[in-house]
């Protein structure tokens, strides 16, 4: 069978945004429907293409680190010039390929340099149409998170297609009244986070002991010498075993601020490298419970029902506050504390809800929405 192009040029530059945009790209391999892969380079996905059978970048655009990302926690010249040098890159490729749907995804850097590359400002006769996967996410702050609250409120607005992810996110947007066309398509995690678990029972034992599983690696959290403090504080009131995959630069901050030795010291916490999203996953299904600040983990838990400790101040993902399984600490020791020994001694029990975030098929909906 032939393969038609469907004229859809996906922007990708990490991991979180490949899991994310990876049930789009295999539903358009399963119709015989070829994309344009743009990768920005911010980390290294050759291995995760190919663990997720998805096709090689067709354009590179900077060479992508060995591990981790191109840039921690520290926002530098250096990283405002790649940025900008990135963005035009972008729109050079945009203008000769002459898509009809630029799709980028969330408020990382490289929507930022989407957005930027592909919207009208730069492009004022365009003609293809810009795609915001996962719109209408807001914490109520721009300084919570920033730059990434600022980011998806940027890409909402220049966006012309708004898919958002629930109906909360639709009612921000209509509140809003934002010019693009707003449509609910639910959350493409629930196509991706199933299929990895799958995957992952084929690969992986489970842990003889209940444990806790630990994901800390928010920018605003790391750079903040007060904040990792009090995180550390936190995971030390575990008392059942804890398997922590640690990123990089998550180990670099706690060493920086002499806080390491208080995690090494609790013999229950396992630190681990960093693993692939499949063996995460299948941690994740068989744990007792999570803390974490990361957005898209939150989602996670609720497909798996597992409650989940959020080390943040705010969260963008507040569906999940109303689920009775996810749990916003606002770093407050002593409340987290009571949130650890209630989950921990049973007092928390998973209440039937109807997960927010939509039903799987969520790709397969928004490929034939763009068809």
């Amino acid at each position: 069978m032939d393969i038609l192009h469907s004229r859809i040029a996906i922007i990708i530059g990490t991991k979180a945004e490949l899991i994310k945009c990876m049930p789009i790209m295999l539903e358009l391999q399963k119709q015989k429907k070829d994309y344009w892969f743009i990768h920005t380079g911010q980390h290294s996905l050759k291995d995760a293409c190919e663990e997720f059978n998805i096709k090689k970048p067709d354009f590179l655009l900077s060479k992508a680190p060995d591990a981790g990302t191109k840039f921690w926690s520290k926002i530098t010249l250096k990283t405002f010039l790649w940025n900008i040098d990135t963005m035009l890159r972008i729109r050079r490729i945009i203008q000769n390929l002459k898509p009809r749907y630029v799709l980028y995804h969330g408020d990382t850097m490289n929507t930022a340099m989407a957005v930027g590359a592909s919207a009208w400002v730069l492009n004022p006769f365009k003609k293809w149409k810009t795609v915001h996967l996962e719109a209408g996410l807001r914490s109520g702050s721009l300084s919570e998170p920033f730059p990434e609250e600022f980011i998806r409120r940027v890409a909402d607005k220049f966006s012309d297609i708004l898919l958002v992810v629930s109906d909360l996110t639709e009612k921000n947007l209509k509140k809003e009244r934002k010019i693009g066309r707003i449509i609910n398509v639910g959350n493409t995690i629930l196509d991706a986070a199933p299929m990895a678990f799958e995957k992952g029972k084929k690969k992986y034992k489970k842990e003889k002991k209940i444990y806790a599983l630990i994901n800390i690696h928010r920018h605003e959290n790391l750079k903040s010498r007060e904040r990792l403090s009090q995180i550390v504080n936190i995971l030390r009131n575990i008392k059942i075993n804890a398997i922590w995959p640690m990123h990089d630069n998550t180990k670099h901050f706690l060493e920086e601020y002499g806080l390491m030795d208080l995690i090494i010291e609790k013999k229950n916490i396992k630190v681990i490298p960093l693993i692939d999203y499949f063996q995460f996953i299948f941690l994740l299904a068989n744990c007792q419970y999570i803390l974490a600040d990361g957005g898209s983990i939150q989602e996670e838990s609720l497909i798996f029902k597992k409650p989940c400790i959020i080390l943040r101040k705010r969260t963008e993902r507040q569906e999940g506050l109303d689920t009775g399984l996810n749990f916003l600490t606002e770093l407050d020791v002593k409340k987290t504390k009571k949130i650890i020994e209630d989950i921990e001694m049973g007092r928390i029990k998973t209440n039937s809800f109807k997960n927010p975030y939509g039903e799987i098929g969520v790709s397969k909906k928004i490929v034939n929405i763009l068809k």
